[in-house]
C-alpha cells in the first residue's frame, strides 16, 4: 500500500472518529439552557481529554501493570495471580479495576481545573462530558488505527463505528457524572459528593467493560460451548444500550440543573449577575 493511500485512509479514520464525538459535544453543550458554555471552553476540555488524559492514563496503566507483573513473578503465589498482566485474570483486573480507577481519575482532573468558573450545577456535567468525549474520541481513533493495520480500512472503520456508539458515549457520561457530583459539592456544600460520584463513574466504567468482555468472561468460566459464541454480541448490545441510556441521563441532568427555578429566580447566579443594580429610590 502506498504512502498516499495510507494517508487518505488515516484521514478517513480520523474523520470517522471525530465527527460523532463533536456531534455529541454539540448536543451536550446545547442542553445547558441557561448561558451555554463558550465553544472555546468545551473544545479546550475536549482537547485536554484527547491529548493529555489519554496519554497520562495509558502511561499510568502501563506502569501499574508492569509493577504488578513484576510483583507476581517475585512472589509466585496463587493469590497474586491477578497482578500478572500476562495472565487472563490479570487482564480482567486491568479492564475491570485498574483502567476504570485510573482513567476516571485522570479525566476528572479536567473538571477540577475549571473550579473557579463554575456558575451552575449544570457546568460540572458539561465540563465532564467535554473531557470524556475527547478521551473517547482519541482512544477510538487509536483502536481504529490498530484495526486498520491488522484488517484494513473496513475493519478500522467498523471498529470506530461501534466504539462511537458505545465507548465514546460511556467516557462522556462517566466524567459528566463526576462533574455533577463535584459541582453539587462546590455549590451546594454536599460533603462527599465528589468522592461518591467518582466511585459511581468508576462503577459505570467497570460495568461497561464487563459487558463488553462478556464473551471472554463466559469462556473463562467454561461456557464457551454453550453461550460463549453469543455472549460477545449480547454483551456488546447491552453495553451500547447502557452507554446510550447513560448519556441521555446526563443530558437530562444538564437540562434540569441549568434553568431558573419555577419562581423565576436562579439558584446559582453567575458572577455577572451576582450584584444587581439597586431599584430606583432604594439605598445602596
Amino acid at each position: 500500500m502506498s504512502a498516499s493511500v495510507s494517508a487518505v485512509d488515516l484521514l478517513l479514520l480520523l474523520a470517522a472518529a471525530l465527527a460523532p464525538a463533536l456531534i455529541y459535544l454539540t448536543w451536550v453543550r446545547s442542553s445547558e439552557r441557561y448561558r451555554a458554555e463558550p465553544w472555546s471552553t468545551v473544545l479546550g476540555l475536549f482537547a485536554y481529554g484527547a491529548l493529555f488524559a489519554t496519554f497520562v492514563a495509558a502511561l499510568i496503566e502501563v506502569v501499574l501493570v508492569s509493577l504488578g507483573t513484576a510483583a507476581s513473578q517475585a512472589f509466585p503465589a496463587p493469590e497474586f495471580t491477578f497482578l500478572n498482566g500476562n495472565s487472563p485474570l490479570g487482564s480482567y483486573f486491568l479492564i475491570l479495576v485498574i483502567a476504570p480507577f485510573v482513567e476516571e481519575g485522570i479525566k476528572a482532573s479536567g473538571v477540577l481545573r475549571q473550579a473557579r468558573v463554575l456558575r451552575t450545577v449544570a457546568d460540572g456535567p458539561v465540563f465532564g462530558a467535554s473531557v470524556g468525549l475527547g478521551f473517547g474520541f482519541f482512544e477510538t481513533l487509536i483502536y481504529g488505527i490498530s484495526g486498520f493495520l491488522v484488517g484494513g480500512l473496513e475493519a478500522g472503520l467498523l471498529l470506530v463505528f461501534v466504539r462511537s456508539f458505545s465507548s465514546v458515549l460511556l467516557h462522556g457520561s462517566t466524567t459528566a457524572m463526576f462533574g455533577y457530583g463535584y459541582t453539587t459539592s462546590k455549590l451546594e456544600g454536599r460533603s462527599g459528593a465528589s468522592g461518591g460520584y467518582y466511585l459511581l463513574a468508576v462503577a459505570m466504567h467497570a460495568s461497561f467493560n464487563a459487558l463488553v468482555s462478556l464473551g471472554a468472561i463466559a469462556t473463562g468460566l467454561g461456557y464457551a460451548s454453550s453461550i460463549g459464541d453469543y455472549a460477545d454480541l449480547f454483551g456488546l448490545l447491552l453495553a451500547i444500550l447502557f452507554a446510550v441510556a447513560a448519556i441521555n441521563h446526563v443530558v437530562g441532568v444538564i437540562h434540569r440543573t441549568s434553568f431558573p427555578s419555577a419562581d423565576g429566580t436562579l439558584k446559582y447566579r453567575p458572577p455577572s449577575l451576582a450584584r444587581r443594580p439597586p431599584a430606583p429610590g432604594s439605598r445602596r
